[in-house]
């Protein structure tokens, strides 16, 4: 079964850049961590997400359609990227998302629905 493990962190908080003390033991965890779903066979696909402040929304609605510069909503928390993985059990996915190195913030754990049989 895939599930979307979805990343999200306070977007007050920092988070190393390049060239900082710590950013190179920083992209060491999320390697390592990609490297430990490779070798399990569960990495699907996955990737890190520009900010929030990149986005832009096409919004729907009653058959008219709107684009807006920036993220649909305010929120505590913006997503910084995503990984898909496929396991056997949510009890699986839940463990490899206690083992994501976010640091402060969220992962949650979604089930992909299904598309093959359309």
């Amino acid at each position: 079964m895939k599930y979307l493990l979805i990343l999200a962190s306070d977007p007050s908080l920092p988070s190393p850049e390049p060239g900082d003390a710590g950013f190179e033991a920083y992209m060491a965890a999320w390697s390592e961590y990609t490297q430990a779903l490779t070798a399990a066979g569960a990495h699907h696909s996955g990737e890190a997400l520009q900010p929030a402040e990149t986005a832009t929304t096409v919004r729907h609605d009653a058959g008219a359609t709107t684009v807006m510069d920036g993220p649909f909503a305010e929120l505590k928390e913006h997503l910084g990227g995503y990984y898909l993985i496929d396991v056997d059990t949510l009890d699986d996915a839940i463990e490899w998302a206690r083992r994501v190195p976010i640091g402060t913030g969220s992962v949650e754990v979604r089930p992909v629905f299904p598309t093959d049989e359309f």
